[in-house]
């Protein structure tokens, strides 16, 4: 199979394949464009469609559910049928359903296609590494790939920052969907032409397509994915409605259940058909990997989380100045992603050890510095670039690893459950994070020294959105003065 994958991979001109790198590196880019763009859109969707907090939490949750949930499916898809067709599928669907999502106002339907936009963004993933493996086959030319690959999206984090908040401060935030579906459309029609026939058909799996059907184990990708759906809601969940909660401890308890009897199924059919064969996890350090992968995107969302609210919220920033403060993430991680050929050189194990040393140093340095304007040259930015490199780092020789511990007839799969963990990584980070914040908050006041109780404003005590201000203070100084002064006129002489 691997001569094979290396004959058909060395049939394609070096052009052609750097060309078929940058599409699926693009696909890779509106992914993560497509999830971290809300972020500077959010408070304006908030004001526009009148959210609640936990309606504004679900803009970003239901995105990243349903793609974290529908990975293992598009995977055992990219790895029984046509990744080709899998691939421009989702980038077709992601065309179409970001053009409708700019034209809606209603906070259902929008979450709603926030969700099918999270579905057929989780097709193009498997699918593309799928086809990666076999334009690149050499091991060499492959871990590069690789890297560049999951590079992009630690580009496409903070290029989405800075992109979405250039709309929402100079145009609207529609742009951010529109913007979308542009690069979109025309990458898809592109890629019908680019993508050749013969690294997209599954040599390996000739079955009928009845006989297909049957070893795509939905039994065991539905049960899979109801567990997925319930962890997730419930720890994006606990950071609004208590950790305590029944809504949060009857669903996390439901979806560890589930996941245990995911496992026993896939014991009890045969090993062919099982979405996750049991043998997986007993491929070498392929466990450990994948807690590994829970890592980077912790690290990176609880990042983005704390100082966006700070900058935004404590500090007044602008939008496009925060995201702009961001950028030596997306730097440094597209410098580091070219690092994949290292693993060749240097055992991954301590590259990997290496990444999370820098993880924990830039940690420390977070602790220490950032709660004032002037913290940002000497800790957050030395801060930013050595836990970006770190997280980088534990990225791309993680999933290089991963890769080389399956075979190649996996890749889709492996490619599923990778890009699964780093969701988890991110929703537990992100979870944890809202939690800690609004107990803080709770104890200590929020962000202006405030208590939660709305204030209403001295001329509308209906409208409780607007904070006191020095003005409201001179004015409440006038009033004073203007009743002592009707109190002096009354008194009797």
């Amino acid at each position: 199979m691997s001569r094979c994958l290396i004959h058909v991979g060395h049939k394609l001109s070096f052009t052609r394949r750097l060309i078929l790198l940058f599409m699926f590196c693009l696909s890779q880019l509106l992914d993560g464009f497509n999830f971290s763009a809300l972020f500077s859109a959010v408070p304006t969707l908030e004001v526009s469609m009148r959210l609640t907090e936990s309606q504004s939490t679900w803009i970003l949750s239901a995105f990243q559910l349903t793609f974290a949930s529908f990975l293992l499916i598009s995977g055992r898809i990219s790895d029984v049928y046509n990744p080709k067709i899998a691939f421009i599928g989702g980038v077709s669907g992601l065309c179409v359903i970001s053009l409708c999502a700019g034209f809606v106002n209603d906070i259902i339907p929008f979450i709603v296609l926030r969700a099918l936009n999270g579905i057929v963004s989780s097709m193009t993933v498997p699918s593309a590494l799928r086809l990666l493996i076999k334009v690149f086959p050499e091991p060499l030319e492959q871990a590069r790939a690789i890297g560049i690959f999951g590079g992009c999206n630690g580009v496409a984090n903070v290029l989405g920052l800075v992109i979405g908040a250039m709309f929402v401060e100079w145009t609207s935030y529609q742009w951010v969907f529109w913007f979308s579906a542009i690069v979109a459309g025309p990458a898809a029609l592109a890629c019908v032409f680019i993508i050749p026939s013969e690294i997209s058909n599954n040599t390996d799996n000739l079955e009928p397509a009845a006989e297909k059907w049957k070893s795509l184990d939905l039994v065991g990708v539905s049960i899979l994915t109801v567990a997925l759906i319930l962890f997730i809601f419930a720890v994006t969940s606990g950071s609004t409605n208590g950790w305590a909660s029944t809504k949060v401890l009857v669903p996390l308890i439901i979806s560890i259940l589930v996941v245990v009897g995911f496992f026993y199924w896939e014991t009890r059919i045969p090993v062919d058909t099982a979405a996750i064969p049991p043998r997986t996890w007993f491929y070498h350090n392929f466990s450990v990997l994948f807690a590994l992968a829970l890592l980077p995107f912790f690290w990176w969302a609880t990042v983005f989380s704390t100082f966006t609210t700070l900058w935004q919220n404590v500090f007044g920033w602008s939008a496009i100045s925060s995201a702009v403060h961001m950028f030596p993430i997306g730097v440094v991680a597209f410098v580091m992603s070219f690092t994949g050929s290292l693993s060749r050189i240097v055992s991954p194990k301590w590259i990997i050890l290496t990444g999370l040393s820098f993880c924990m140093v830039a940690t420390v340095l977070l602790a220490l510095g950032g709660g004032k304007p002037h913290d940002y040259w000497p800790y957050i930015f030395p801060a930013f670039a050595v836990g970006s490199a770190g997280a980088m780092l534990t990225y791309t020789h993680t999933n290089i690893a991963i890769f080389q511990a399956a075979p190649p007839s996996m890749a889709g799969t492996v490619g599923a459950i990778f890009n699964g963990a780093l969701q988890c990584g991110s929703a537990i980070g992100l979870a944890g994070i809202s939690s800690i914040e609004i107990s803080v908050e709770a104890i200590h006041g929020g962000p202006h020294d405030v208590d939660h109780t709305p204030q209403p404003e001295h001329d509308n005590p209906a409208n409780p959105a607007r904070r006191s201000t020095h003005f409201d203070e001179k004015i409440n100084d006038a009033n004073v003065t203007m009743i002592e002064k009707a109190d002096l006129a009354n008194l009797s002489v």
